[in-house]
């Protein structure tokens, strides 16, 4: 007569359940990371391409200046207010 086979659920161990949850944890901190530094690479770049257009200058001193083009402009009438 055969015998019935009873199978007994096995239960995961709790150190295997914290192993997992402390690895997970430790991938999700290394991905936020990775994300934070791709982030602050692109925002050097974008901040590495931003030009000064206009600049003003009450008084400026130059020791060695070298210029490929350079435009004088004389403004007529009173100076701009404010500086």
């Amino acid at each position: 007569m055969p015998r019935e086979v009873i199978r007994r659920a096995k239960a995961v161990p709790a150190s295997s359940m914290i192993a997992t949850a402390i690895g997970a944890a430790a991938f999700g901190a290394i991905a936020v990371g990775a994300v934070a530094i791709g982030a602050l690479a692109i925002g050097r770049l974008a901040v590495g391409r931003i030009t000064v257009k206009r600049a003003r200058f009450q008084t400026l001193e130059v020791d060695e200046l070298t210029v490929r083009k350079l435009r004088v402009l004389e403004r007529e009438g009173p100076p701009p207010a404010g500086g």
